[in-house]
């Protein structure tokens, strides 16, 4: 066998290895894995000023949605995945954001309440921008990776219940990364985070309203009220500055509010009423069935 050919032989295996049951996540994993770390550079380069760090973050947030479809066709054969209707996006995004925003909301309210955060004054507006601009790129690559691909395939193979679990303790742990991270935080985000986006999922069965609510909540923690977000070490600028101190268990220490009890117990009253709506639409799968995301 010429050289040519064994090369050519071995770039079938691979493409069939990826189009395979358990090629197929992996790869597409892989590739949006990949492309957040890019976008991630990008975004990086780009806020020099807030415009442009918006600009980029928007544009790096479309070309992410345009790889999964990408990758849904070449690697799944779906030429128009249902998760990704464009008619469900405006709808989906707008009701997603409001939910975050809101939730995030009553929980600093809370943790005001108690003295753990108070407000210095005024952040900057292009700041905020330029967060908002990041904030669109990460909302939307990891809710393609961990809810458009981790979740999916693994509702496929062991059912919606230990879906929500597994990839909601997977979506956790890789918060560790984060500069700040603390196990605690990990196992926070796991359950207020993980559990309710693939909770928005399943009651939806649409990628737009997890897409929108994890921006509308990382923008409120990190864009509007000036906190860590997840454990990182920088923000990029915030409407308002403020000042949090007190018990971690209340304010969640350096990982951020989102470490505190009182997010988990605020995030898991829309996460009980997804999965109630999820339910009585018959969008709960136990392990073998079969899961269609075409389901309205």
């Amino acid at each position: 066998m010429s050289p040519r050919s064994e090369d050519t032989s071995k770039a079938a295996r691979i493409r069939r290895w990826a189009r395979s049951p358990w090629g197929r996540p992996v790869s597409m994993t892989a590739a949006l894995a990949a492309f957040g770390a890019l976008a991630g550079l990008v975004n990086g380069l780009a806020d020099v000023t807030p415009v442009t760090g918006l600009a980029a973050g928007v544009a790096m947030a479309a070309l992410a949605v345009g790889l999964y479809r990408l990758l849904a066709h070449r690697l799944e054969n779906r030429d128009d995945p249902a998760e990704l209707r464009l008619g469900d996006a405006r709808s989906g995004l707008r009701r997603g954001t409001l939910i975050g925003l809101g939730a995030f909301t009553v929980t600093i309210t809370v943790i005001a309440l108690t003295g753990g955060y108070q407000l210095d004054g005024w952040g900057s507006f292009g700041g905020a921008l330029t967060t908002l601009g990041l904030m669109c790129t990460v909302a939307v690559t990891e809710e393609l990776i961990f809810r458009g691909v981790v979740f999916r395939v693994l509702e496929e193979k062991t059912g919606t219940w230990g879906a929500l679990a597994a990839s909601g303790l997977i979506f956790g742990l890789v918060h560790l990364a984060n500069p700040l991270a603390t196990l605690w935080g990990a196992l926070a985000i796991a359950v207020e985070g993980g559990l309710l986006l693939a909770s928005a999922y399943a009651a939806t069965r649409s990628l737009w309203l997890p897409i929108g609510l994890h921006l509308g909540w990382n923008m409120a923690v990190g864009g509007i009220f000036g906190t860590t977000v997840s454990g990182s070490a920088d923000g990029l600028g915030s409407l308002l500055e403020a000042t949090v101190t007190g018990p971690a268990l209340i304010t969640g220490g350096s990982f951020g509010p989102e470490a505190s009890a009182v997010a988990i117990l605020v995030c898991l009253i829309p996460t009980s009423l997804f999965l109630r709506h999820a339910k009585r639409r018959g969008r709960v799968y136990a392990r073998g069935s079969q899961v269609t995301t075409a389901d309205r």
